[in-house]
């Protein structure tokens, strides 16, 4: 029985002298050198700014909505940084319909909204799934991205997405560094 407390205790005594070892120095000339190694690991990292957190959307005129026309508005603009590859995408987070506020009965499919990159780029309706709006094939310290609206009309007085009231569509832009 001795003998094995023994034999434990010169285990455990041998196991705390190499751990202290490790970090221990000793020299003759004076001097003594250790290392230690420093390590971190960086992820993708990715940065937006946006250049307001709403869009007012013009108001549409009588004669608007007597034409069917359709109206331009500037969205908001962006600022992408990431330490590699990105794409910015948007969508629309009502999978149907504007957000509708009012005693009208108002119901506007969100297709009645488009955007595109460019003011006088190729327009998109926008849907409740994932678009891209704009990548980069590599790292960007400021990359620019813009984004222009364009709001559809009927011209139908009794329709529905006509109707009196304020409508409102929360739009996600996602930025990703696959």
């Amino acid at each position: 029985m001795k003998a094995t407390r023994f034999l434990a205790a010169m285990v455990l005594a041998t196991a705390i002298g190499a751990t202290q070892a490790n970090a221990q120095c000793s020299g003759n000339a004076g001097s003594c050198n250790t290392t230690n190694t420093a390590s971190v690991t960086v992820g993708a990292l990715v940065k937006l700014v946006m250049s307001s957190a709403t869009t007012t959307l013009t108001n549409p005129t009588a004669d608007d909505v007597d034409a069917g026309n359709v109206i331009s508005d500037n969205g908001p603009t962006f600022t992408v940084k990431a330490n590699r590859s990105w794409t910015l995408k948007i969508k629309s987070q009502n999978p149907t319909n504007w957000t509708y506020s009012g005693g009208n009965s108002g119901v506007k499919p969100i297709s009645d909204l488009a955007w595109s990159s460019a003011s006088n780029g190729t327009f998109a309706a926008i849907t409740g799934s994932d678009a891209t709006v704009t990548s980069g094939a590599g790292a960007s310290n400021g990359a620019p991205a813009a984004v222009f609206f364009k709001t559809s009309w009927l011209n139908d007085f009794s329709s529905a997405s006509n109707a009196p009231g304020t409508y409102s569509l929360p739009i996600v832009f996602t930025l990703t560094a696959p």
